[in-house]
């Protein structure tokens, strides 16, 4: 064998150890590598919420499935933060079985204020898909079986939780009165903002829109009707992420850049994407992109409205490398 053709066959194999150490990493280390996430946003309105400030926990994308004892016990932790309010913004179950796995996750949470929208893969189990679809057929759907979610969500209820779906609430939280509401998944069509359309008239502190899928048609029909903060999941931050690059594909109309966390969209409103918990049981990976709840601290704008002050830290306090801050 020639020197070059050596060569070539020890890069070769050199990048397919590479790229089976990388897929081990992926699958067995980091999609169950949980990380708390904190972000602090100027949101509120400077004239009644002056010297106030709201503890949000954003949960999504649990995808939860009997045996998940590592991303149950995690959920099950995060009571100890004691927020005001807990969002949950869709796909909790990947099992039709899920819902008590769900309910023993949010354990004590389920008695703080919480509210909900839902996802996909709360009306349909996971199925097998081309891989390469993620990347090159997004818009491709395959709908799997129907989950009990209507379940899920009498248990939610029961324990005073509310639902957001195409639903105007009022409610007031460790002294700050939100107005909220939600549109079903847009990621399978089910949005109707006509249901929830027209700015908020009546006095409030925080106007809060819930959507599972932060489709840009959504996004703008709640910013023109004057929402200071709309909270999404469903792109699993990219769930493939690169190094510098960021995330290769979002799964849904906004850029790459918004893949997570936060950033602005228009003039006002803010966006804050979750990265989510979970995975698909046919895509159990993750790479440069750990599993995440967000503990959001939402405090007044100030008096002139500025930029977003989002500040980002993991559970050890420190700030990620790779953490995008998009300006629509």
């Amino acid at each position: 064998m020639s020197g070059l053709g050596g060569t070539l066959l020890r890069a070769g194999a050199g990048l397919t150890a590479a790229g089976a150490l990388g897929l081990g990493y992926a699958v067995g280390v980091e999609r169950q590598w949980f990380a708390l996430r904190r972000a602090r946003l100027e949101v509120l309105d400077p004239g009644t919420a002056a010297g106030r400030s709201l503890r949000v926990l954003h949960l999504s994308d649990l995808h939860l499935r009997p045996g998940q004892r590592l991303e149950r016990r995690f959920v099950e932790g995060l009571a100890a933060l004691e927020p005001d309010l807990v969002v949950d913004t869709g796909d909790n179950l990947s099992h039709p079985r899920a819902v008590p796995e769900v309910l023993r996750a949010l354990g004590t949470l389920l008695d703080r204020p919480g509210v909900v929208v839902w996802g996909s893969n709360d009306y349909h189990g996971p199925k097998p898909k081309n891989p390469a679809d993620y990347l090159f057929r997004p818009q491709h759907r395959i709908l799997g079986p129907e989950l009990p979610w209507r379940d899920l969500r009498a248990a939610m209820l029961e324990r005073g939780w509310l639902d957001a779906t195409h639903t105007r609430h009022t409610l007031t939280v460790a002294g700050v009165r939100i107005a909220v509401a939600g549109v079903d998944d847009p990621h399978i069509g089910r949005d109707d903002h006509d249901r929830i359309a027209g700015p908020v008239d009546e006095p409030c502190d925080l106007r809060l829109g819930l959507t599972h899928s932060p489709e840009p048609r959504v996004l703008d029909a709640f910013a023109a009707d004057g929402y200071d903060l709309v909270l999404a999941g469903h792109t699993h931050g990219g769930q493939l992420r690169l190094p510098g690059y960021g995330a290769l594909v979002t799964n849904c109309g906004i850029d790459r850049s918004r893949a997570r966390g936060a950033s602005r969209w228009g003039s006002h409103m803010r966006l804050h994407v979750s990265a989510g918990l979970g995975t698909s049981p046919y895509a159990p990976a993750r790479f440069s992109c750990r599993p995440e709840a967000t503990l959001l601290e939402l405090v007044p704008r100030p008096a002139a409205r500025g930029a977003v002050g989002a500040a980002v830290h993991d559970r050890e306090g420190r700030p990620p490398s790779a953490r995008s801050r998009a300006d629509g």
